[in-house]
This record gives structure tokens, C-alpha cells and sequence, in this order.
């Protein structure tokens, strides 16, 4: 069964938080790693599937709109990996095997952006997998 756009549009969410805790676990958000969510955004998940959001674009515009905000608002990351565990639980059906090696694909080109990953990066990305298997 297909999800609906609104549960779409809060896993994109979900997605700006946690590639926004990947980015900002060493306390900065460097440009590379902006640069590098947004084309991998446009060439891998705006062309995953065709949900829309309530304005009527693309729902995987969330994933940028809500790193961005993040990024504008110095947020906290200590709750994303416990709200996405729980949302993986809630919604087990849209982590099929396919999004969950883009999802850390992604985690990983973010983290490499810069000096390759730190050691923060790494253990994140790391939990990020443990949940994802």
C-alpha cells in the first residue's frame, strides 16, 4: 500500500533532521555539506517518488526546507535519532531496502563533504545503520 502524501511529507521531514544531525555534530554546518544535501536532493530524491506536499510541490523539498530552518535556528540534535527510530517503528513499510541505502548514501556524502568523517560522523552514521538494518 502506497503512504500517503502527508506521511510522505513527515518522512521527508524526518530526513531534514537527521541529514541536518549529520552535518551539525561537530557544532557547524559547513557549505560543502549544504551544497552536497541539495544535489543529491535533486538527482536522487526528488526523482524517488511523486508525492506532494499541501502547497503542491515536491514532498522532498522537506528534506531541504527543514535543514535549512535548522540550520537558520542553531537546533538541537540530541532527539533526532530517538524520533526517527520511532518513526521507522510507526512506518516500517517505507523502509524498503532501496531507502534505506539511499538514506545512508546520503549521510555519508554529507559527512564526506568536508575532511572525510570525523569521528562524531562516523558513530552517528554508524547508529543510523544499527536502526536502518
Amino acid at each position: 500500500m502506497k503512504a500517503s502524501d502527508k506521511t510522505m511529507t513527515h518522512f521527508y521531514q524526518q530526513l531534514g533532521k537527521l541529514f541536518y544531525s549529520i552535518a551539525a555534530i561537530d557544532k557547524r554546518v559547513r557549505d560543502e555539506e549544504i551544497s552536497q544535501l541539495k544535489q543529491i536532493l535533486k538527482k536522487e530524491w526528488l526523482p524517488f517518488e511523486n508525492s506532494i506536499d499541501e502547497f503542491g510541490t515536491d514532498s522532498a523539498y522537506q528534506i531541504e526546507i527543514v535543514f535549512d530552518w535548522l540550520v537558520e535556528n542553531d537546533w538541537d540534535i540530541e532527539q533526532v535519532l530517538p524520533d526517527f527510530k520511532n518513526f521507522r517503528k510507526e512506518h516500517e513499510s517505507l523502509f524498503t531496502k532501496k531507502i534505506n541505502k539511499l538514506i545512508l548514501k546520503t549521510a555519508r556524502a554529507i559527512a564526506d563533504s568536508v575532511f572525510g568523517k570525523n569521528k562524531s560522523e562516523q558513530i552517528l552514521i554508524n547508529q543510523l545503520d544499527s536502526i536502518l538494518s
